[in-house]
Formats: C-alpha cells, structure tokens, sequence
C-alpha cells in the first residue's frame, strides 16, 4: 500500500460515521509541518498569518507551540475580533478603510495595545485620525516596504504590486510622519516578498520556467536582504525602538530568517500545506488540510460524478487553481466541465472502483480559502476523528 493509499484508508475510517461533503485537518501532519515552519526559521518567531488557517482553535494551537508568536491577520474587522478573544499580538497585514473599525480601535485601550495597522501612505494615517470620533487611543503603526524585483531600470517588475514604498529614504519620510502625529507610534516594518515564497520553482512538466524561477529568486533575495537591511537602519534612526521587522513567508522562511535585520518571519499554509507548495524545492510538508465529497453517479466506465467540488482559489485563473483529487489516485477533471458549483464528474480508471456513497478526497489550491466552504474542521489524529471545531464561517464570520 502506497503512503497514499494508507492515508486514504485512514481518513475513511476515520470519517466513515461522517457524511460528505466534509473538510478536516490531520492534526500530526499539522504538527509535524509546524516543527518544520520552526525548523526552518533557525530559532526566530514565526507569525502565524490567520488568512491562511481561519480557525481559531487551529490559531491558537500554532501559539501554544513555542517559537510561534502572534497574528498576522487580514482584515480590521478580524483583528479587532481575534483581539477580543485574546491574542495580545496582532499585525494586520494590509492597509483598512474601516472607519467604524478605527473608532473602535482608537477607544478601546486593549484592542489599540494588542492590534498594529499596517500603512504606506499618509493618507491612511489621515483616515484614521477622522475615523477616531472621542477615541484617543495611541494607534500602533507597522510600515510596508514593496518588495519587488525590478530590471532594466524599473522597466521589468517582479512581484506583487503592493506598498509604493520602495527606497529608505521614502520609509524614513513616513517614519518621521507617524512619529510627529500625535496618537500613533511607529513600532514595525514588514516586507512580504511573494514572489520569492509564493511562487512554485519545481512545476511539473515545464523545467525551463522551472529553472527561470530559480534563477529569478536567487536574484531577488539577494537584492532585497540588502534594501531591507538598508531601509530596516533608515527607519530606526527615526524609532530607535521598533518592535519587531516582519518578513517572508511559508516558500522563503529560511532565506528571510537568515537576513540579519529581520526579528520574525510569517507563515501559515505551511501548516496546511496546499495544492501549490508541491512545486516548491525550498520544503515539502505534509498535505494536512483536506475536503471529501461523496459519489453521487456513475455515468459510465471510468467516470464518476461527486457533489459540489467548484471551489477555485483566488488569484490568476488558471487549472492551478482549482483543488486537485487526491484520494484515490488517478482521478483527473473533465476538462470539458472542469469543476463544478454543484457537481463535478471524475475521470479515471480509479473511478471504477468507486461506489455510490463513498468519499473522493481533494486537496484546495491555496490554505484558508477551503474554510470558506466548511463551517467546520474535523480534527483527526490516526484513524479516528477526536473533535471538531468551527472556522471563521462555522463562527459567523465572513471579513471579505
């Protein structure tokens, strides 16, 4: 029996008195890929970023470890609410315009001690201030640097377009305006640099854009650890006091932890480990997040058809981003219907061994997009489901 093939047979056991559709985690492969998130960081804290997990229980199973430390959230509105259920740390990774959720920051003295806002504009600070109302909470401010690779003279950019602010001299300036408004203290800087952790390197059957990958990376750390030590030193002599400098993600932790001037790295679907970490050669993880849906036809020889299965993830569209059947092996798309809102047939000649009723176990694209679609997580250690617990939908929320 394939590893494969005893994880399938396991997770039906485990779920056999469950009906599908149904997601769960496999809690020693959660575990076992958190050792490695710590491993990996050569003793720096890691901060779980909440976008990727969705889950609470899972939120704060990850902080109990030590060597994690803190939220790195999504939303205003999620930050404010993890703060009141008790995470004293939380960075909120983009800039808001959540008025109602600045006015409640700027009243409340626990939210405005445990919540960081992130910025890159002065007109963000702006927002603030009018959103404040009576509140006069001291606003905890975190600064973006743009991490992108640019050739030929800026003519050629590689990575997210994300904060304008790409030289020290420009983080300085802003450092020196959150340090003359009253009611903010600066106390972080954050680079996140996808393009180097989020993007697969080993692609299956394209080794030249495999190799380009590889090469681009290596350029782009190098270039950045150099701006980042340089605008880390910028913007310190303006707050000799920062608090922390955030870096990287689950594809670069080692790189971005090596990096003299980074105190933490970031991560979080290095705990769920989807779909799109297995083109990576900076890791591999275990596969520890994963739906079922049930067998509902079989409208012929090598073909059968399961309910639901349209949950694409974000990002370019594209056939990387649709989940993949994982369990059994050998199941492929249609590729004339792809996957489905309300049902998806399979192809292959593993569906000739599925019968009405049984499970069919797909792997999402990305992390936390999967708890979008389940209100709960079924937590399995071995082959026996030991407990439950909600995601942020099975809790109400929604933040985007």
């Amino acid at each position: 029996m394939t590893p494969r093939a005893a994880d399938r047979a396991r997770f039906d056991r485990a779920t056999a008195h469950l009906d599908a559709p149904l997601a769960l985690v496999d809690l020693d492969a959660f575990d076992a890929n958190a050792e490695d998130l710590l491993r990996r960081a050569g003793g720096k804290p890691v901060r779980v970023a909440s976008k990727s997990l969705r889950c609470r229980a899972l939120l704060e199973r990850a902080l109990a470890r030590p060597g994690f430390a803190g939220v790195m959230s999504f939303t205003l509105a999620e930050s404010l609410w993890l703060a009141r259920a008790g995470f004293g740390d939380v960075l909120l990774a983009y800039p808001s315009a959540d008025r109602a959720g600045f006015a409640e920051l700027a009243a409340d003295a626990k939210l405005a001690r445990a919540v960081t806002v992130m910025v890159d504009d002065p007109a963000q600070l702006d927002l603030v201030d009018a959103a404040r109302g009576d509140g006069r909470e001291e606003v905890r401010v975190c600064l973006e640097l743009d991490t992108s690779l640019r050739l030929r003279g800026g003519r050629i950019r590689i990575g997210a377009r994300r904060s304008p602010l790409r030289d020290p001299a420009e983080l300085a300036e802003l450092a020196r305006s959150v340090a003359r408004r009253p009611g903010f203290r600066l106390v972080g800087v954050m680079a996140y640099e996808g393009h180097v952790a989020g993007v697969g390197d080993a692609v299956v059957g394209r080794p030249l854009r495999s190799r380009a990958v590889r090469l681009m990376q290596a350029v782009a750390r190098r270039e950045l650890a150099e701006r980042r030590a340089a605008v880390v030193a910028a913007v310190r002599e303006v707050a000799p006091d920062l608090e922390f400098v955030n870096g990287g993600g689950t594809g670069s932790v080692q790189h971005t932890a090596a990096e003299e001037a980074v105190t933490e790295v970031a991560a979080g679907s290095g705990l769920y480990v989807p779909r799109l970490f297995d083109d990576y050669t900076s890791f591999s993880g275990r596969p520890a997040a994963l739906f079922a849906l049930p067998v509902v036809r079989r409208p012929g020889v090598g073909a059968v058809t399961v309910l639901g299965g349209g949950y694409p993830a974000s990002g370019a569209p594209g056939r990387d981003r649709l989940p993949v059947p994982y369990l059994p092996e050998g199941l492929r798309y249609d590729p004339v219907e792809g996957a489905g809102e309300v049902q998806t047939p399979l192809l292959g000649s593993a569906a000739d061994d599925l019968l009405i009723g049984d499970k069919v176990w797909f792997r999402h694209a990305k992390a936390g997009e999967l708890c979008e679609r389940f209100d709960r997580l079924h937590l399995v250690e071995g082959d026996r489901v030991t407990g439950a617990v909600p995601t942020y939908r099975g809790e109400g929320r929604a933040f985007l």
